[in-house]
Parts: structure tokens; sequence; C-alpha cells
């Protein structure tokens, strides 16, 4: 069953200047993205800084408003509710606990001025899951044996901890409503790799306890490939290819995702591929992008239509989604 769908999701950001601060151009962050999340799957988001990724995953959940577009939740009795619009009290009921998000700075996502116990029950409290103080208490504690600290800790602040346990704590914040989707935002990027790994396991342990969703979104290409059952890779606000995870990267189709590949390096120095697709220039500005395909400028295989026409994703076989003029009429 889908969680939370999104349609031709647009969000662009005002950017204002003079005197009376008019708006005078916009910043395009998301162009037309469409994204299915099932029940228990894992959706990886890839693409350079500045692509969108964090935009979308902050428009799924309502933290930005979307400037067109649709977003369908199905809440647990298979009843869909279009959020689209839908502000604070006039949200479906159940959606603020269904979907929950976790943010790339641990530093910054917790209150320094709240306890450990404090910040993990807030939510717990907001929603009423349970009757008293002492069930509450004693759930605050199983969370944070379940994310691998002691429950002891809960009297203590955010400054008295690192930033893996930081992380954590906001897992722990995050999963102590039971949602049906959480979307991970960066959630290793300022973490040390040892810990990477160990906050990657946790997180794959409660969505295999719990058919929990993610929406996995990282620059790590090795990470989502790990992580994910399903990979879309995001250029300029654009989705430019989407297919099942060992797909993608058996076989990249579109010349970003190639590019993008051809990055990562090999284990195996035998294998070693890096710099073998080369892009040109700088990726081009959000708030004027150029005509047609998004990526022409940069692109080793552009052709005249690419200039004029933005290409629409096709299936190629499988699930397969690329959006590029090379697969038109695939």
């Amino acid at each position: 069953m889908k969680i939370l769908s999104a349609r031709r999701l647009k969000k662009y950001f005002p950017i204002r200047s003079g005197v009376f601060l008019q708006v005078s151009a916009y910043v395009r962050a998301l162009k037309a993205v469409d994204i299915d999340v099932e029940e228990g799957a894992t959706i990886g988001i890839v693409g350079e800084s500045g692509c969108g990724k964090s935009t979308l995953g902050r428009t799924l959940v309502k933290i930005h408003e979307p400037t067109e577009g649709k977003i369908t939740y199905c809440d647990p009795t298979g009843q869909e509710h279009d959020v689209s619009r839908s502000l604070g009290r006039n949200l479906a009921p159940t959606f603020r606990k269904d979907i929950q998000m976790i943010f790339q700075n641990p530093y910054d996502s917790l209150d320094p001025r709240m306890t450990i116990r404090d910040t993990v029950r807030e939510p717990i409290i907001t929603h009423r899951l349970l009757p008293d103080a002492g069930a509450v208490d004693s759930y605050v504690a199983e969370l944070l044996t379940k994310v691998g600290l002691y429950p002891e800790y809960a009297a203590r602040y955010p400054h008295e901890f690192s930033g893996g346990q930081r992380q954590r704590i906001a897992i722990a914040r995050s999963i102590s409503v039971r949602p049906r989707l959480l979307i991970c935002d960066e959630p290793t990027s300022a973490l040390d790799v040892s810990v990477q790994s160990q906050v990657i396991n946790l997180l794959k342990d409660i969505q295999r306890e719990t058919n929990m969703a993610l929406v996995f979104i990282s620059h790590n290409l090795d990470v989502v490939h790990h992580m994910s059952d399903r990979i879309m890779v995001m250029y300029l606000g654009s989705v430019v290819e989407s297919a099942p995870s060992d797909a993608l990267f058996d076989a990249p189709m579109h010349p970003y995702t190639q590019a993008l590949m051809s990055a990562v390096p090999s284990w195996d120095p035998r294998n070693r591929k890096l710099g073998a697709v080369k892009l040109e220039g700088e990726p081009p500005s959000p708030i004027n992008p150029p005509p047609g395909c998004p990526f022409h400028p940069r692109c080793p295989r552009r052709m005249d239509v690419c200039e004029k026409t933005m290409p629409e994703a096709v299936d190629i076989g499988g699930g397969h989604m690329v959006a590029c003029h090379l697969f038109a009429g695939s």
C-alpha cells in the first residue's frame, strides 16, 4: 500500500529585493517531481549539492508548502487525502504522526535547553500515545535502549553527547510515534565513517522490525545503494533517472547518472573508473536555469533538441525511467 505520493511537485522560493522587498526572481528548487513511497520500501535520492534533494524531503513532510503539484497521503485505513494545500489542523489527523523526518546536522536538530527525556517525550505526549507519565518514561527508556544508548542518559542535555549519539537521539525521537514513513535528510554526512555504518545499520534494523518506509537522501552513492530498493537521481530540481537500485548501478543510462557513477572510486584497482565520464563547467543557477534539458550545457552527448525541449521520462524496461532525448520513443 502506498503511504505517500507526489505528482508534478514544484517548489519555487521567491527572491526579494529593493526598498519594498518586491519579488524579483525565484529559485526553482523543484520542477515537476513525481515520487511514490510504498510501505516497507526504501527510496534513495541522490545528486549534487543544490539539486533539490533536501527541498523534496522537506516539501513531502510539509515543512515547505509546494508551489504547484499534488501530494497524496494514504492513512492506515486506506483512505487517501490530498494534503497539498492543507495546513495545521486541516491536515489529515494522522499525517504528522505517520510522516517523520531526521535532519543532516544532529547539532542543530535538538533543543539545547531540553533534556533527552523531554526531547523524546514531547511527540509522545503531543500525539497522546500513552495514558500516563510513568508509561511515557518507561517507553523513553525503551527507545534509548533500542538506539544503543543507556536509559540513564535521559537526564542529560544534547551538548553532553557526540555527533553519532545525538543522531541516535534524533532517531529515537522520530520513531517514538511509530511512524510509517521516515524521511532521512543526509543523516550520516556529519558523522565519522565508523559511526555512519552504525546509524545506517540501526535504521535498517528498525525498518525490519516495524516495516517502516524510508526516503533516504544522500550524496553518498555507496550508502544509497546499500540502503535503497529504488533510487532517484536529481539534477537542478528535476528527476533525470529513476530505477531499482541494482539496475541503476549495473546500467546507468542518463549521461548525468553515468558521470556520477564514474566519480565513485572502486576498492579494486583493476576496476578503477574514476573520471571516466567528465563533465564540462558548473551546474547552472536554479534562479536562471537553461531552456530545454537542464543538463544540456554540461552533457557530452547533447543534441540540438536538448537546448529547446525538456525531455519527458520514459520507461526503458523494468520500471527504469530516464528523462533524456537519447531514449525518446523507447
